[in-house]
């Protein structure tokens, strides 16, 4: 039975023993549902629980579990002859040849008599598997109504157990995320002190020139390449800056416009148009900006005497500005919505204009908010990778003039991280350094706006 069948039928069985365990539970009160300690649905979800829990644990198990016990099982199979001719990594091509044999995907090199066997002893094993982990996990399934049911009474606190279980759940959700960002910066952490005991950290955070190279011999040109990052950070402060001078006074001007001088007409029609802006694929920004917006700019230029490079940070950066601008308007008008009623007519009341209102009460009173766009406004610059990739160009230039192509960070990482990489030189590792300083930028940026938001929240609450 294939797993997404077997999946689908678990939730049906979820399903209905929801249906059975509440129909019991009313039952056990003759219809009186105020005799029972829970409202019927905590019943219901009760004994779903016991269905749907054990089984689709088994499941996720298994589906975890089989690439590394189907290996296991493979080299055990094969002939030990074979197996002491080959290394470690040979072995593990000559199993993803028996795999890929077995589902029918391509092969590397001609396969031998024993590959076929062997593959034909694989798609054995794993029909047996999934046939023996499907009648378990429906065994599970069933088994867990029938015990749910079993224990309903109208003494049982069905609500405490369910919300128990929402509970954990929460938890390990929880910690997921926690652990996850941990290991993200740890990876980085070790990455980058392997990068560092290559290159000083000195040379790395105020080197005038960006040149990672990997040399083929001890003699070549360039063998020990140039990691000083200044210009890749000038490039992504000169990019993400012309970004929000676009986006910043565009999108808090049009929540402003939204939120307090439209009708409600205009809003429904102009918002869900300027927040389809955010739903365009970065690449159709690119051909935007690398194909329409450079060229003018360039154009423009030369009119007025303009040394203007065909690709610049102008217009990398207004293009990303204008892409961003559904970061700031859509959350702040929402934002300024939020804003009590009572606010304004509070401020209308003592004289105020609509304009004096909005300068001095609203924008003050949503600015926790605004800041909150803002930010995620800026953390969207910074990420974004081809738009600059398409207008900016990859030229780690140290220079503020926006009419000169650059790059930024993302870019390098990019760049770095393309194709086969040696994990042991300073160039591939110069992607995790990089990744470690924008980590430690954006982490800034958001101790800033947190305690920004604390300090007016605490002014307006």
């Amino acid at each position: 039975m294939p797993s997404l069948l077997l999946v689908g039928i678990i939730v049906a069985l979820i399903v209905l023993g929801y249906v059975m365990g509440r129909q019991r539970a009313v039952a056990t009160v003759s219809g009186d549902a105020r005799r029972l300690h829970s409202l019927p649905s905590y019943y219901g979800a009760y004994v779903a629980l016991w269905c749907g829990v054990p089984a689709l644990l088994l499941v996720a198990g298994w589906l975890i579990a089989k690439p590394q016990l189907a290996e296991w099982a493979l080299v055990a199979a094969l002939d030990p002859q074979t197996l002491t001719q080959l290394s470690g990594s040979e072995i593990g091509l000559m199993v993803n040849n028996i795999v890929n044999l077995a589902t029918g995907n391509i092969v590397s090199g001609e396969p031998t008599a024993e590959m076929i066997r062997a593959a034909e002893a694989y798609q054995g094993m794993a029909r047996i598997s999934q046939i023996a982990m499907s009648v378990v996990a429906l065994a599970l399934a069933i088994l867990g109504i029938v015990l749910g049911r079993r224990y309903i009474s109208p003494q049982l606190r069905a609500r405490n157990t369910v919300e128990r279980f929402v509970s954990i759940v929460m938890i390990i959700a929880s910690l997921i995320a926690i652990l996850t960002t941990a290991g993200i910066v740890l990876s980085l952490l070790f990455e980058s002190l392997r990068f560092f005991q290559k290159v000083p950290l000195h040379e790395f955070l105020f080197g005038l020139s960006w040149s990672p190279q990997t040399a083929l011999r001890a003699d070549q040109v360039g063998s020990s390449g140039a990691f000083g990052a200044v210009p890749i950070f000038m490039g992504t402060a000169v990019i993400t800056m012309i970004a929000m001078l676009v986006a910043v006074p565009i999108g808090l001007f049009s929540a402003i416009y939204m939120s307090e001088y439209a009708g409600p007409k205009v809003c429904a029609t102009a918002k869900p148009i300027l927040e389809v802006l955010a739903g365009v694929p970065t690449v159709v920004y690119g051909f935007f900006a690398a194909l329409t917006v450079a060229p003018f700019f360039r154009g423009f230029g030369e009119g007025l005497g303009l040394d203007v490079s065909s690709e610049s940070a102008l217009a990398a950066g207004v293009v990303m500005g204008l892409m961003i601008i559904p970061f700031v308007s859509s959350l702040s008008d929402d934002v300024m919505n939020a804003v009590p009623q009572s606010l304004r007519d509070g401020a209308y009341a003592l004289g105020a204009t609509k304009s004096e209102t909005i300068k001095q009460v609203i924008v003050p009173a949503a600015l926790p908010g605004i800041v909150g766009s803002v930010l995620l406004a800026v953390s969207r610059a910074i990420g974004e990778t081809m738009i600059v990739v398409m207008a900016a160009g990859l030229a780690a230039n140290l220079t503020v003039n926006p009419l000169q192509a650059v790059t930024t960070v993302t870019v390098q990482i990019v760049t770095l991280l393309t194709g086969d990489q040696e994990f042991d030189s300073a160039k591939t590792l110069a992607a995790f350094a990089l990744g470690l300083v924008l980590f430690l930028v954006t982490l800034t940026l958001n101790i800033v706006a947190l305690r920004v938001v604390r300090k007016y929240r605490e002014k307006y609450d």
